[in-house]
């Protein structure tokens, strides 16, 4: 992914100017058949979302989405995303969980056994025994595959460790942090659609960040299928949310039935 330095708080990360290719084929949060989609390219330029564009129709169901399926996945999880070391790291937890091939309510469970056995940061996930994080990840469901999970657990703590101090907001000033976060064992361009989808709600030079699997669900509810547009239909901090109802509802006909009919009745009324 090209990539330009020059991050700041208030910068933004378009959706339109780069491309890189994927080799997903699974289904899941953040999963796509497809092989090539677009993506951001941090930039020092400023969107503003939140201006409101699109049909009467678009807003009532981006409104209904938001407030019917918009909780982000870290927010299900218990996390209260900040950008600092802990819950930057749990975020991340919780991307290589929900990448695999199981079901989303079982991976944010795990996630929280994970968070409720103190295994809060890359230092204690590292100190945690491989049977203290099989034994979380069972206590959240996760069997299919715990073990093999403790272990990319483990040595991806490590590597945030040695590379990184554990902060993942060192990650962040690389270059190509989506690149960085490959590296991390376990990580693949699923968990970083994943990551990054969530993560734009502090890291606003990512932002709007809405993959192909985000854009699936907009199909779904005829809604725009480009991120420039859909970023118009939300204020920028709605982004996050945003991309997770959508996520939602490219995975179940019946959230995006619910959005549909709860829009058409508001419009309506």
């Amino acid at each position: 992914m090209a990539t330009t330095r020059g991050r700041s708080g208030s910068g933004t990360k378009s959706r339109d100017t780069g491309k890189r290719r994927t080799k997903t084929t699974a289904s899941g949060p953040g999963r796509t058949k497809q092989t090539q989609r677009s993506t951001p390219v941090r930039s020092r330029r400023t969107t503003s979302g939140g201006t409101r564009g699109g049909t009467a129709r678009q807003r009532a169901i981006v409104r209904a989405l938001l407030e019917r399926h918009g909780e982000t996945y870290a927010a299900e999880a218990g996390i209260t995303l900040r950008d600092t070391p802990s819950p930057l790291y749990r975020l991340l937890v919780l991307a290589m969980l929900l990448s695999a091939r199981i079901r989303s309510d079982i991976a944010v469970a795990s996630a929280r056994a994970l968070s409720d056995a103190k295994m809060r940061d890359a230092r204690r996930m590292a100190d945690a025994t491989w049977q203290q994080r099989v034994d979380a990840l069972g206590e959240g469901g996760y069997r299919r595959y715990d073990e093999r999970t403790a272990t990319m657990l483990g040595q991806g703590a490590e590597l945030l460790l040695s590379e990184y101090g554990g902060d993942l907001r060192k990650l962040r000033e690389r270059d190509d942090p989506a690149a960085a976060l490959r590296e991390i064992p376990g990580f693949g361009p699923v968990g970083v659609d994943i990551f990054l989808r969530e993560a734009q709600a502090v890291w606003p030079e990512f932002r709007p960040y809405l993959d192909k699997k985000a854009l699936q669900g907009a199909g779904r509810l005829g809604l725009p299928d480009s991120a420039r547009k859909l970023a118009q239909l939300v204020d920028q901090d709605d982004l996050a949310g945003l991309a997770a109802g959508l996520v939602r509802a490219s995975l179940s006909s019946k959230v995006a039935d619910e959005v549909l009919e709860a829009a058409r009745s508001t419009k309506s009324s």
